[in-house]
């Protein structure tokens, strides 16, 4: 059994694809009277994690969530509050395989759907209590299944299968390099998965779980195998609950968005950064006028990202933080965890003044202030340089930020260096002084 070792980048651009998260169980390996997929990590149920990472997929057009009738109404308000777009809810069965062939039939019967949605090429089904799914691994899996029929992710045995006798002795063992266990995402052609629900019988419905081997028993179709990466682990025992909440503290920490003005050279500095940061963290970069409501920004500010970089003019920049500040009090983002907003202020002039600018801050240091009180903290810093034209194609902008901790994103460092290519206003010198341009680092609070 070889997996797959395709790591081309094409992506299914074109394909139509929906997905089918089944999230009707009970929760019993959890323990508590909440099951697992509508436990709150972060103070967000976990199956909120797994759609938006779902929806952050632009080739995805439909989710279908598959959960039990008691469930319905609490899926139905995780969906208002979060704001998930494509997504359909299905009542699920008493089986997992009962649940996942409801969720199919949205596409062809009418009985689980006021209206029929348009049927997929491709389906793709995951567990809603994986939520640390990549679009690279659901990609792969995609392109696969277009090409086999059906294809899924797998993963090394960590330990050893036995089986055991009759009288509760060894029996046998298997030989671990042989084997690989089965995991989430997989995907199928659409008209295969479901012709092996309707053709399968009542016994692989009530007892069966593998989805590759319907596919296989009543398709004759051999699913392609893709190895997966570990974060493709399932939420099953309490214990995993702690770990999924490691991990949603650190991926939050690893996510920047950077907001500029429209202007020029605002929007050039904010393309420079982006460019620094996007080999080391996930960058998101927005160039927006806040003064209008941008639905980018709303989307952005919504989906639970913790770090800002607001690039702007010295002269609007507080005006239009707040406007963001504004946002992010309404998205109740910063009632869940602590949000970084770091300014960076642009003071581009013929007349640059040290005065101004110490002024300039200390309005940073009272805004920090009271914004603190909403659990958004704020950092300044002032850029000072009188030619923009030269500044924007020499300065190298370095990234050296602390993402840990409480506080995701408390920046150590935020360096500007450019070469003064006329006589330095500082020592007079031509050409040879490098000289720092003027940062002033304050955390506010």
């Amino acid at each position: 059994m070889e997996p797959s070792s395709w790591t081309g980048d094409a992506r299914p651009a074109g394909t139509p694809v929906a997905v089918v998260l089944p999230a009707g169980g009970s929760g019993e390996r959890l323990g508590g009277a909440t099951p697992k997929q509508f436990c709150a990590v972060q103070g967000r149920p976990l199956v909120s994690y797994t759609v938006q990472a779902m929806e952050r997929i632009s080739w995805i057009s439909d989710i279908i969530v598959v959960v039990s009738s008691e469930k319905i109404e609490t899926m139905k308000a995780i969906i208002e509050k979060y704001g998930h777009k494509r997504v359909m809810i299905v009542k699920g069965g008493i089986t997992r395989h009962r649940s996942i062939f409801n969720g199919l039939k949205v596409f062809t019967e009418n009985e689980f759907s006021n209206h029929l949605l348009q049927k997929p090429e491709v389906v793709i089904i995951h567990d809603a209590v994986r939520p640390f799914v990549e679009e690279d691994i659901l990609s792969k899996v995609v392109m696969a299944a277009k090409e086999h029929g059906a294809a899924g992710a797998i993963r090394p045995l960590v330990s050893t299968v036995i089986a055991s006798a009759a009288d509760g002795c060894l029996d046998h063992s298997l030989e671990r390099a042989k084997y690989r266990a089965s995991e989430m995402p997989q995907a199928f052609l659409f008209d295969i998965i479901y012709e092996a629900y309707q053709q399968c019988t009542d016994y692989d419905l009530d007892y069966g779980t593998e989805c590759l081997h319907l596919a296989l028993k009543y398709c004759k179709t051999n699913a392609k195998l893709v190895e997966g990466t570990a974060d493709l682990w399932k939420v099953t025992y309490k214990r995993d609950l702690y770990a999924a909440e490691s991990i949603i503290k650190d991926n939050l920490s690893q996510q920047v968005c950077v907001i500029t003005d429209v202007k020029e050279a605002a929007a050039q500095v904010g393309f420079l950064l982006h460019e620094s940061l996007k080999s080391q963290i996930k960058v998101e970069s927005i160039s927006v006028c806040l003064s209008k409501n941008d639905s980018h920004l709303q989307n952005i500010l919504s989906g639970q990202c913790y770090n800002f970089v607001c690039v702007n003019d010295k002269n609007h920049a507080l005006q239009e933080t707040q406007q963001v500040v504004d946002m992010l009090e309404k998205s109740n983002i910063p009632l869940l965890y602590p949000v970084v907003l770091i300014l960076v202020l642009l003071d581009i002039s013929e007349n640059i003044s040290f005065s101004i600018g110490m002024e300039e801050l200390s309005r940073i240091k009272k805004f920090a202030r009271e914004v603190k009180n909403e659990n958004i903290l704020v950092y300044g810093l002032l850029i000072q340089c009188k030619l923009v034209g030269d500044y924007l194609k020499q300065i190298h902008l370095q990234k050296d930020y602390t993402f840990t901790g409480k506080n995701h994103c408390a920046p150590s460092v935020f360096s500007h260096t450019r070469t003064i290519t006329d006589r330095c206003t500082h020592c007079s010198r031509w050409l040879s002084c490098r000289r720092h341009v003027e940062v002033v680092e304050h955390q506010g609070g």
